[in-house]
């Protein structure tokens, strides 16, 4: 047999492999959300009365409010404060440049617990009190640095000129901004703000430190649940989430496809 039809066969084994390990315990939840028992050591049957106790469950349904407020308000501040960042970077040179921009990554460096136990220092020599507001600094803080590497690489391939040509025609550093820079900045902003997003909801370290009696999250909600072991209503809470995901980027993808058909063919 030529040695050049031969196919490899570690490669395609191999990268069997990995997603089987990566993927097999999401298809186990996913299974064990529609199993007629509490127990996840075996299979009983089928059903789908977790789901019904899980909506039932005011408690899990405030703590997913709390988490997407929280979401909210730290994806948005995230998204503003390090867009305007980067941009700010970008544009301006001054001693210490290089330092400040390794301080302004530092919070996605430094391990969780540790931000998590330095935000409850800084809010109880504050004497601000914990709780909502704690909990949206803290997570702004973090996401921060994720949009603003983003629009920090974004800002790096672009080319400098449009905006050299927008200031030209008179356009003010205010115009120039909106029409020029943020439309051509908004995919690496969007990304970013996605990141946050993920990290914001994901986050059980630095919220356990900062969050107050009367607020709880979801993921902190879940943790206190796992405590007691892993519950068919956790299996169908995961498998909504997982859900919505693929959802989002199945719009997404379809968003995109269609933005695609609709700009003009360059050839004609």
């Amino acid at each position: 047999m030529n040695a050049r039809k031969r196919r490899p066969v570690f490669p395609p084994l191999y990268l069997t492999r990995v997603l089987l390990l990566m993927y097999l315990p999401i298809v186990i939840v996913v299974l064990y959300s529609f199993n007629d028992s509490k127990s996840s050591g075996m299979w009983v049957g089928f059903t789908t009365s977790w789901y019904a106790k899980l909506f039932r469950d005011s408690g899990m349904g405030y703590a997913l409010a709390n988490s997407l407020e929280l979401a909210a308000w730290s994806v948005g501040l995230s998204g503003v404060i390090g867009t305007l960042g980067a941009v700010g970077m970008a544009r301006a040179r001054f001693r210490g440049q290089g330092a400040m921009e390794t301080v302004s990554t530092l919070p996605i460096m430094i391990p969780e617990i540790i931000l998590g136990m330095a935000y409850l220092a800084v809010f109880s020599a504050a004497g601000i009190p914990l709780g909502m507001p704690t909990l949206v600094i803290a997570h702004a803080t973090f996401c921060i640095p994720y949009v603003y590497i983003n629009v920090k690489g974004r800002l790096a391939g672009m080319d400098s000129a449009l905006e050299e040509a927008a200031r030209d025609l008179g356009g003010t550093p205010a115009r120039v901004f909106f029409t020029v820079t943020l439309p051509l900045i908004a995919p690496a902003v969007a990304s970013g703000m996605l990141l946050a997003l993920a990290m914001s909801l994901d986050d059980v370290v630095i919220s356990f430190f900062v969050t107050g009696p009367a607020t709880n999250t979801l993921p902190l909600k879940i943790y206190s649940g796992l405590k007691t072991g892993v519950t068919p209503e956790i299996n169908a809470l995961c498998t909504l989430m997982l859900g919505a995901v693929f959802l989002i980027v199945a719009l997404s993808r379809l968003a995109g496809a269609r933005a695609a058909q609709r700009q003009p063919d360059p050839v004609k």
